[in-house]
């Protein structure tokens, strides 16, 4: 049976972010970068531009002499382009797995201790010093499964999603539990509370769009570590519903 109340875990969220304030906007932007609290970006618009006449007298330029070159030449410029571009997604690949996904480990584990004492800015390395293989291996195979869901529909994406949501956070705690029992422990702690979880969720909405509003600026100060001790504070109620040690 599940009790817990998200207007109390959102104030106790509030609480221990207010004592320990600099440090968790400091966890923020490690977590900006990880990607989990920050998406940014900018454009520019080209019609918008007074040079715009000018723009297609150089476009104009530019197909003549695109019409110069060969189909040979064309083709060679396609299979570079295209090995570039595997060579790019390869390396955000392995950036992902060997280093932002330990990271995640730790900044999980930040928040988390942060409920209970000002935590330190050192525990975002913990998973690098301890079961960094094991931590690197679970998420790994999280992702691929939640990858595999999602090809199937994006509803049982998401719902896998929220079936290995605590999985980081126990492996903060547990820097070398198995993989098998990891999943077993995040798929018990989740079971009859992901729509509840998903809720609290979409409380955070209001805060989301503000923080669209000031460009993330509002995201590093304050959304992102809001919304984060929150998640770290439903793990913790959800641990002792469990009675886990």
């Amino acid at each position: 049976m599940n009790t817990w109340n998200r207007v109390h875990l959102k104030e106790t969220a509030k609480e221990r972010f207010r004592k320990n304030y600099w440090k968790c906007v400091l966890i923020s932007v490690v977590t900006a970068i990880v990607g989990t609290g920050f998406i940014g970006g900018y454009g520019a618009s080209f019609f918008g531009s007074s040079s715009y006449q000018s723009r297609l007298a150089g476009l104009k330029n530019f197909k003549e002499k695109i019409s110069e070159f060969s189909t040979a030449t064309f083709i060679a410029i396609g299979v570079v382009s295209i090995l570039a571009i595997i060579s790019a997604a390869a390396l955000l690949f392995f950036i992902h797995v060997l280093l932002i996904n330990p990271a995640t480990i730790g900044c999980k584990r930040f928040y988390y201790r942060n409920l209970f004492e000002n935590a330190d800015i050192k525990e975002v390395c913990y998973t690098y010093d301890k079961g960094y293989k094991n931590g690197v291996t679970v998420l790994f195979y999280r992702d691929v499964y939640t990858f595999l869901w999602t090809l199937l529909l994006v509803v049982p994406g998401i719902v896998k999603s929220y079936e290995y949501r605590m999985i980081p956070y126990i492996l903060g705690e547990k820097p070398d539990m198995d993989k098998e029992e990891a999943f077993r422990l995040s798929k018990e702690m989740m079971t009859g509370n992901k729509w509840k979880a998903f809720l609290l969720d979409l409380s955070f909405l209001p805060w989301d769009i503000l923080g669209v509003m000031t460009l993330y600026i509002l995201n590093i100060f304050y959304v992102t570590p809001y919304k984060q001790l929150t998640g770290a504070g439903l793990y913790n109620e959800l641990k002792k519903e469990r009675k886990m040690e």
